[in-house]
């Protein structure tokens, strides 16, 4: 299997809609030692493609995961289901430039579908960027940007917000087994945004649903959950998937009854089997509330 190559950022070169989907419940504590605040300001997530997403938190852009190129620029992932298929397999749905209006970047994991050539060319050097450990920090510091900072699951606090670590697993207990997938699959970590009078956001990350995901869930009683539920699938272990699927959303919506589930991570890159449509359908059966189950299109703003 050879999609390390085709994975990793660092040699990748082989190759609106308006929603608002608003909240009335009260914002959990941040955490056990905290007190308990109501939420009276505006969280605005966009969703801009795959994993890529806007979040505006108490008046500071965050932008997680940029993956800026055309359409098509890139060969399908080695070693994944349909590599036969060029990705992006959608355009960006706005410019460039509009994407990279942010006051900072955070970087879940340095996989070339949330870290391309083209966002490592075009994001200013001198962009803060977050990363989930020293050893991605010093990837990124070879690429000449010079205000790189590491996440903590003791949280960073930024422009006033506080980000903290959580723990993600990309792939099942067996893939980890073998040891050339487990280093290609690596580490990857989730992100919680905190504020007294903000809602609380969980961006999960490219995980599947684990018990750091639940340890997540129950610690910070998020009142968003960004999940990536494309249920991206290799050749091997065809039965798995190395991210959420539909399922894992039926999972949180029951598992945080008062948080609405995003799903992103859907209908652009190659492994990715999960499509919005198939989600939406999905949700229909399952008779959940859409208020709280959320598919957003490329572009898409909900506010919380």
């Amino acid at each position: 299997m050879n999609i390390a190559k085709s994975l990793t950022g660092t040699t990748l070169l082989s190759g609106m809609m308006l929603l608002t989907a608003c909240t009335t419940f009260a914002s959990p504590a941040a955490n056990s030692n905290a007190v308990k605040q109501t939420a009276t300001n505006t969280v605005e997530f966009q969703q801009i493609r795959n994993a890529t997403i806007k979040l505006d938190y108490a008046g500071t852009t965050f932008l997680v995961d940029p993956m800026l190129a055309a359409k098509n620029a890139y060969p399908g992932f080695d070693g994944t289901v349909n590599s036969q298929i060029r990705y992006p397999m959608v355009d960006l749905p706005m410019t460039v430039a509009e994407v990279l209006k942010a006051d900072a970047i955070i970087l879940t994991h340095l996989h070339a579908d949330h870290w391309d050539d083209a966002a490592r060319n075009l994001v200013p050097r001198d962009m803060p960027i977050f990363t989930q450990d020293a050893a991605d920090a010093a990837i990124v510091r070879k690429d000449g940007f010079t205000d790189v900072r590491v996440l903590t699951e003791q949280g960073v606090v930024f422009k006033g917000t506080k980000i903290n670590k959580t723990i993600g697993q990309h792939g099942t207990d067996e893939m980890y087994k073998v040891a050339p997938l487990a280093e290609l699959l690596g580490k990857t970590m989730g992100i919680v945004f905190q504020k007294p009078n903000y809602k609380t956001v969980y961006v999960a990350g490219d995980t599947i649903w684990d018990k750091e995901v639940e340890d997540a869930l129950t610690r910070y009683k998020p009142d968003a959950v960004i999940l990536s539920t494309g249920y991206a699938k290799l050749t091997t272990f065809v039965d798995d998937s190395i991210i959420m699927g539909k399922e894992d959303v039926y999972r949180a919506y029951q598992f945080s009854p008062n948080a609405q589930i995003v799903s992103v991570h859907m209908d652009t890159v190659n492994h990715a089997t999960l499509t919005k449509a198939e989600l939406r359908r999905f949700i229909e059966e399952k008779r959940l509330d859409k208020q709280r189950a959320l598919v957003p299109n490329d572009g898409q703003i909900y506010k919380f």
